[in-house]
């Protein structure tokens, strides 16, 4: 299924697969509960300096909220990963 734009998704090929990624409210309240941010504000604080461990999370969240079970992640590219997660992150902007 291809990504809704209209909704904020984003299509991103993540370990040779297409994968679509959303940041929902529910992806957001899961991020600050995985993290114990207080807040959305605590939670911009903790993204900015992110373990591999948690670029996972981020990831995983974002890709339930684009309706996908995440899955293994471990083939996922660093790279890959962070432009996934920027890409979300922007659209959710727009």
């Amino acid at each position: 299924m291809a990504a809704n734009g209209a909704r904020g998704e984003v299509e991103a090929v993540l370990a040779g697969r297409p994968r679509r990624l959303c940041l929902t409210l529910g992806a957001l309240a899961e991020l600050e509960t995985a993290f114990a941010a207080d807040g959305w504000e605590d939670l911009a604080g903790r993204l900015c300096g992110l373990s591999a461990k948690d670029l996972t999370t981020v990831l995983a969240a974002l890709l339930r909220g684009g309706g996908e079970e995440p899955g293994d992640l471990s083939g996922v590219a660093l790279d890959e990963a962070a432009r996934a997660i920027a890409a979300a992150f922007t659209a959710a902007g727009s």
